[in-house]
């Protein structure tokens, strides 16, 4: 069973679901000597929740989870009775087909109270004829040593193995559930952009191309895509510049493109965001894990995030790192500068782009460093480093 409840997790399940098959099939079948020596598929069945991605890799899906993504606590709590009833339709399909294996794969908030009702429940349900005890794991850790890192007990009483991508996270579980089993499998995108290398000068000396990444969702876009086209605005106002706005989905870019109506040089597209990095010179992106692409194409960018004030002040009180930006955490540095609600405003961020696209040193500058946290993390190959720890825990 695999659950999975927003795009990068939905590309992450399916990539992982491939890597299981292969790793079945090739396994090597020992038979006792009492044994008849015959042989059968031992090609295992997905089934769960996710979205386009798992359902094209073979997954037989009971509903589309990332139709139902939302950001921010607000956002949680105005969803939280439809969440409930995702929640125990899924909890329904485990107990009535009791898997020998789940995956969760990140959508932390939701996959770890799954993984605490499966392991009630199956206890609840232990005896004579009915001794289900599934495996579960966990693919991408929870943010813990971020903010609530309390969390981490509970994630090695229900969890029997997290995979983790990034380096430094096996080290810090070891120092807190040293019994919990951690293995670093390395970051999916090395493999996802092994072809790129030397991004410099992309344009060869034409007006330098802007990537503007407002978000995913139609909540953050509404505070996003004002702040965004408001920097294009100014910019192009002070320098010759041209501008991509990507969108995720075509519903979306009818619903927003025109508040990008009469910004010079802007056109707006959905989707297809690697190949809009690839030619970019800067991007301008809300934080999360877009920074991360920026990173492995070697994209200057600006960090910016806004939200209400209920959800900035609840994150105040329970982020604990310097820096929102994950290639800053991992630099132990803002490599991205990084504006946050307040100072997430487009005057701010224009004067700090327009600096940027005037000092191309400085932008060589940090490609270099972005080139050095990638190489941290691991080689290509997280889908199949994972699939064979998933078969030796089984």
């Amino acid at each position: 069973m695999i659950i999975a409840g927003e795009a990068s997790g939905d590309l992450l399940a399916a990539e992982l679901v491939a890597a299981l098959r292969q790793a079945a099939g090739s396994r090597q079948h020992v038979y006792a000597q009492d044994q008849q020596p015959l042989r059968s598929t031992l090609e295992p069945r997905f089934f769960g929740a996710g979205g386009s991605r798992m359902a094209a890799a073979g997954v037989e899906l009971a509903f589309d989870m990332t139709a139902h993504s939302v950001v921010g606590i607000s956002g949680v709590i105005r969803s939280l009775s439809k969440f409930r009833r995702l929640f125990q339709s899924l909890l329904r399909v485990a107990l009535d087909r009791q898997p020998d294996l789940i995956v969760c794969v990140d959508f932390s908030g939701f996959n770890r109270r799954f993984a605490a009702a499966v392991r009630k429940a199956a206890r609840a349900r232990s005896g004579l004829f009915h001794n289900w005890q599934p495996k579960i794991v966990q693919f991408v850790s929870p943010q813990v040593w971020a903010s609530r890192e309390s969390r981490v007990y509970q994630i090695a009483r229900d969890f029997d193995l997290l995979l983790c991508i990034f380096p430094f996270e096996k080290e810090w579980y070891a120092k807190r559930v040293p019994g919990l089993r951690v293995e670093f499998v390395g970051h999916p995108m090395v493999e996802r952009f092994a072809n790129v290398s030397g991004p410099f000068d992309k344009n060869g000396g034409g007006p330098p191309k802007v990537i503007l990444l407002p978000g995913s969702r139609a909540g953050e876009l509404k505070r996003h895509v004002p702040i965004v086209t408001a920097v294009a605005r100014q910019i192009a106002e002070r320098m010759p510049a041209t501008f991509c706005m990507v969108l995720p989905s075509d519903d979306l870019v009818r619903q927003f493109a025109p508040q990008a109506n009469g910004v010079p040089n802007l056109t707006v597209q959905a989707g297809s965001v690697e190949s809009a990095l690839r030619k970019a010179d800067l991007a301008i992106t809300k934080s999360g894990t877009i920074t991360m692409e920026c990173a492995f194409l070697g994209v200057p960018a600006l960090v910016f995030y806004q939200t209400s004030a209920l959800n900035y002040w609840i994150g105040k009180q329970i982020v604990k790192v310097k820096y929102l930006a994950m290639p800053n955490l991992l630099a132990g540095e803002p490599v991205f500068p990084e504006f946050i609600q307040h100072s997430a405003t487009p005057e701010i961020i224009a004067k700090a782009a327009i600096d940027l696209l005037q000092n191309r040193n400085e932008r060589e500058r940090i490609q270099k460093r972005l080139q050095e946290v990638v190489a941290t993390l691991g080689t290509a190959g997280a889908a199949r480093r994972g699939a064979q720890a998933i078969m030796n825990l089984l």
